[in-house]
């Protein structure tokens, strides 16, 4: 009786643990679902709400000048951002470097979703934030 309580908690020890490194598509196209409303909102919502706060002939300049802040912010969160937001580092505060250029985080999750897709929803609030 004892061998066959030790092989059932091993046993349920073992599928609770693959249970969590499964990638769940429900909560992957949610993210994704998430991420695209995100930027829907920033992207023409914010650009098209700055642009009505100007002159008619500034129009162009404040998209032009949204759509750049975006792109920017994006660059850099995919550069240094992502990598000092959730990386360990030595202060509970800001990370460290070793997620740079998003060098260490090919094939792994967060979660039960792809830590590149946990990137790309992170940097949309990055985006909206600055804007």
């Amino acid at each position: 009786m004892k061998i066959l309580t030790k092989f059932f908690f091993t046993l349920v020890l073992f599928t609770s643990s693959s249970a969590f490194a499964e990638t769940n598509s429900g909560d992957t196209a949610w993210i994704l679902t998430s991420s695209a409303l995100v930027l829907f909102m920033t992207l023409p919502g914010l650009a098209l709400f700055y642009a009505g706060l100007v002159q008619s002939k500034n129009v162009v300049s404040v998209l032009c000048q949204h759509f750049g802040i975006a792109c920017l912010m994006s660059v850099l969160w995919v550069i240094v951002g992502y990598s000092l937001a959730f990386s360990a580092g030595g202060s509970e505060y800001i990370g460290d470097f070793s997620k740079l250029f998003l060098s260490s985080i090919r094939g792994s999750e967060s979660g039960t979703i792809p830590e590149v897709l946990f990137v790309v929803f992170q940097m949309t609030f990055c985006i909206i934030t600055q804007l």
